[in-house]
């Protein structure tokens, strides 16, 4: 769900990209959900969720930051106390992949 049209700065945004298998969509919107107001302090500036055609059981997340510190942080508290709890991730199945990425180039 795309929380906001994105201004033509936020293509220059540091992105933090999260993929990770699921068990449930519903049970993991709400845990995604309760964690909204640490996605903002963390200086989260808008988020967008995808799933792969014909695949309800996979997640990619793009987190947008102002900064690469910004992002590590998050991915930090993410793997920490986030990850490492079943009761934080209840729908989360296998380890999740997260990756940094910085804008080569954009049209």
């Amino acid at each position: 769900m795309l929380t906001g049209r994105p201004s033509a700065d936020d293509r220059f945004m540091t992105t933090l990209r999260i993929e990770h298998p699921i068990s449930d969509l519903s049970a993991w919107r709400q845990a995604f959900d309760s964690f909204s107001e640490a996605r903002q302090r963390a200086g989260v500036v808008s988020h967008v969720v995808r799933q792969p055609v014909g695949d309800a059981h996979h997640l990619s997340v793009d987190l947008e930051f102002p900064d690469v510190a910004g992002a590590e942080a998050f991915r930090t508290f993410l793997r920490t106390r986030v990850w490492a709890s079943t009761d934080a991730s209840p729908a989360l199945r296998g380890e999740p992949i997260a990756t940094i990425h910085d804008v080569v180039e954009a049209t």
